[in-house]
């Protein structure tokens, strides 16, 4: 039986069918978050280089995302469940105090003399990143009646992809309207500078924007739910039983999706580790300390393709409701990972740069559907007081491949891969492969999950 930090805290009311302009109010945040989150991922390994870092130290200097995550998450998770403001709610609250904070660390990011300095800042800009995007998960459930909600997380999706495009494209725009590429004094380039403060002030309004445009639904006896989250909390011991209570009763859908995104992630994480550097050294023949301006030229060409990734990702998000019609939920995850394992595996056999797009445009196939169908697939299976924590808990499986990854993939890179930073992600390639086949083996799909979204998506 479960103990007293287990106790369910009703919360649910009816949810009524929302508008498309509702439904985009409610998820614009995601474009802010993940403006400094693409920011981070495109731009951190080349600012530790750039610091003087050597290939084999960086997947331990990004071990800041995934352990911060994991601490981060469940917790914040379990906090938005047992909060309720009379003005912001229950989950925005936590988008505000996130996005201040996120801002402030990405405006001194750049900023940073040494690799040490950076990495620090890092472990803080991600806890604060973490802070607004777990209960944004979360909103779209709370929000969204079981009907809409996948066109909720594909609408997420969209927003996801286009502030990634944008942020991809952004050191390259400011390059030709006269900001400076090169290293200068030991300083990080002009370009990537001005890139994460404008990161700053696009975080902060796309967050403002989805608190003070945004609806959150109440309890729906607020009075019976004060008292029952009173009785149920019993200090910090009692939420971290009930996060571990929460891990030992995961529904069987979720085990089911959590041992695909476990195998998913980790080749996301070696394309965001060595991608950009690798297209720097490996097609532009590059280096971050005697040739740094045709180094920044190759960052800036690796990050204009991970822009038509996330252009790619923003159009396709547009079509999944056909593809899950037609195909279902299931399958269409599948397909989707197949395709973006071709694209991660055909980047190093390229020798002219213009083919990275047709790579990355693979790769955005994939990436929309990691970002919207995983979460639609799981929604439903989760009890409505708990969205919050289980959202948090589902978050481990995709940062705990990340500290594997951390903490051992220098030692293979230097020992075994020999610096070759687009071998490494190829094997990110095959590894969508593996998570494809493990999805059509173990992933149950419910019966309307077919005809769910198309028939729910609002005008």
């Amino acid at each position: 039986m479960a103990g007293p930090a287990a106790s369910t805290i009703t919360s649910s009311i009816h949810k009524p069918r929302l508008g498309f302009w509702q439904v985009w109010n409610m998820c614009f945040g995601f474009f802010g978050i993940q403006f400094g989150w693409s920011l981070q991922m495109n731009n951190m390994s080349v600012i530790y280089e750039f610091l003087g870092a050597k290939p084999e130290q960086i997947p331990g200097l990004w071990l800041a995302a995934p352990m911060t995550g994991l601490i981060v998450q469940p917790i914040i998770g379990y906090l938005s469940d047992r909060t309720w403001h009379p003005r912001l709610g229950r989950r925005r609250p936590f988008f505000l105090v996130g996005a201040i904070l996120s801002s402030i660390a990405l405006f001194f990011m750049p900023q940073s003399p040494t690799v040490w300095m950076a990495a620090g800042l890092l472990w803080i800009l991600d806890s604060c990143i973490n802070i607004s995007m777990e209960p944004f998960r979360a909103f779209v459930a709370d929000n969204l009646n079981e009907k809409q909600r996948p066109f909720g997380f594909a609408m997420q999706s969209m927003f996801i992809g286009l502030a990634a495009f944008v942020a991809g494209y952004l050191p390259g725009l400011l390059y030709r309207v006269g900001f400076s590429r090169d290293k200068t004094n030991g300083a990080i380039p002009e370009t990537i500078q001005w890139s994460f403060y404008i990161g700053a002030f696009v975080f902060l309004c796309a967050v403002l924007y989805t608190v003070f445009s945004s609806k959150e639904y109440p309890p729906a006896d607020l009075t019976t739910w004060k008292e029952k989250v009173k009785e149920s909390n019993k200090g910090f011991g009692g939420g971290i039983r009930e996060i571990t209570h929460s891990i030992r009763t995961m529904p069987n859908q979720m085990k089911r999706l959590a041992l695909v995104n476990f195998l998913t992630w980790p080749g996301l994480f070696l394309m965001w580790f060595y991608y950009t550097t690798g297209v720097a050294t490996d097609i532009f023949h590059g280096d971050p300390t005697t040739n740094s301006e045709v180094y920044t030229q190759g960052v800036e060409y690796a990050s204009a393709t991970s822009g038509i990734l996330n252009l790619v990702t923003f159009f396709f998000s547009m079509t999944l409701p056909f593809w899950v019609t037609l195909i279902g939920k299931k399958w269409t995850h599948f397909t989707c990972l197949i395709i973006g394992g071709i694209g991660l595996c055909m980047v190093r056999y390229i020798q002219q740069p213009g083919y990275l797009y047709l790579a990355m445009s693979l790769v955005g196939i994939a990436w929309a559907s990691i970002l919207s169908m995983p979460y639609s697939m799981l929604a439903s299976h989760l009890p409505e007081d708990k969205v919050g924590i289980y959202m948090g808990i589902f978050n481990f499986f995709i940062v705990l491949p990340e500290i594997i990854a951390s903490l051992f993939f220098g030692k293979i890179m230097s020992n075994f891969l020999h610096n070759d930073r687009l071998l490494a992600v190829q094997i990110g390639g095959c590894l969508l492969f593996i998570a494809a086949i493990a999805c059509a083996l173990v992933v149950k799909e419910m019966k309307d999950d077919k005809k769910s979204m198309l028939e729910n998506v609002p005008v």
